[in-house]
């Protein structure tokens, strides 16, 4: 793939060619998908993305990492996480070994200075050495800016941070840039692609909204996620991966506390594969449902249930089935 010597982003054209890009690096974009990266690059606006846990939020940054050739930097959030964790940190055991040389060369360094004043200023010109960029720690916000061809930047989880780092990010996010004190201002050769995620376990700030485009993305409806499982599982007879789909659809639909992602629907479909099954029948989904689930509460809830779903499964035409949970009229 040919690139841009001053952007990493160049094959991103169109809608249709992200869409196409992403696909060819196995995951299974939608218009909206695209289109929000699409602008995203072109106003240069970060993604902000909510969404349940495992419908392919992280995913898309390192799909867009593959495609495109680029770095990919994550900054996982957490409570307390601040900027030194997420920006820079010097070199302090770098530092007090150069300051241990230092005071071993005390001698020659101050050499035939006649005075403590033009002594002092002999030790003063090695302040800026201190506080050079080889002393510099590099996290992924100042790492992102310093790509020469741009990079992927994503913000894992951000409602997981503190307010007073998101109130930081903004101010990071809104130039592109960051202002290191000892050495100054570095600014983004190429903006970094930046996409942040959400799980809604807090609500986020207005003005972090106001600066971002939002991306909502749900569970898939039967035919992407038929698609997605297709894309990376390879082996399964149509008929039972349709059957398969069919179930973990009518599971997410039950009052549970964890509904299954599509990483999981990914991992019981390799389970199908590694236990050689033919069929969804009822004692595989009962061994296995452990792989779908991961609270014993939720297994305990869906387990009556198993032999009604899987007849409704069986019996369910592919597509019939909306994300929703409900009949496509359309």
């Amino acid at each position: 793939m040919s690139k841009d010597l001053t952007t990493g982003y160049e094959p991103m054209t169109s809608v249709d060619a992200i869409t196409a890009g992403l696909e060819g690096v196995g995951y299974i974009s939608t218009k909206q998908i695209s289109t929000a990266v699409f602008l995203a690059h072109g106003l240069r606006k970060p993604i902000l993305i909510e969404g349940p846990a495992g419908v392919g939020k992280t995913d898309l940054a390192a799909s867009l990492s593959r495609w495109l050739d680029l770095p990919l930097l994550r900054l996982q959030c957490y409570e307390g996480l601040d900027e030194g964790k997420a920006l820079y940190e010097w070199k302090y055991g770098k530092q007090l070994l150069y300051t241990q040389i230092l005071k071993e060369k005390l001698n020659e360094v101050i050499g035939d200075a006649g005075s403590l004043e033009s002594s002092l200023g002999k030790l003063s010109s090695f302040e800026d050495l201190f506080f050079s960029e080889q002393f510099l720690e590099s996290r992924p916000l100042l790492t992102a800016m310093k790509q020469e061809v741009g990079s992927i930047l994503l913000i894992d989880e951000i409602d997981k941070s503190d307010e007073e780092f998101e109130a930081f990010l903004l101010e990071v996010l809104s130039d592109y840039q960051v202002t290191v004190p000892e050495i100054g201002t570095i600014s983004a050769n190429v903006p970094p692609l930046v996409i942040l995620t959400s799980n809604n376990v807090r609500e986020l700030g207005d003005a972090l909204k106001r600066r971002c485009l939002h991306l909502h993305i749900g569970f898939p409806d039967h035919a992407r996620e038929r698609r997605i499982v297709r894309a990376r599982v390879e082996g399964l007879e149509e008929a039972l991966l349709d059957q398969m789909i069919s179930f973990v659809q009518s599971v997410r639909e039950v009052d549970i506390k964890k509904r299954p992602s599509i990483a999981e629907t990914v991992d019981w479909a390799k389970t199908l594969l590694l236990l050689h099954s033919t069929a969804l029948d009822e004692t595989f989904v009962r061994d296995t449902l452990n792989v779908l689930l991961k609270h014993e509460s939720d297994i305990a809830v869906i387990g009556p249930e198993v032999p009604k779903m899987l007849r409704e499964a069986a019996a369910q035409k592919p597509g019939s089935r909306t994300a929703s949970g409900y009949p496509d009229l359309g």
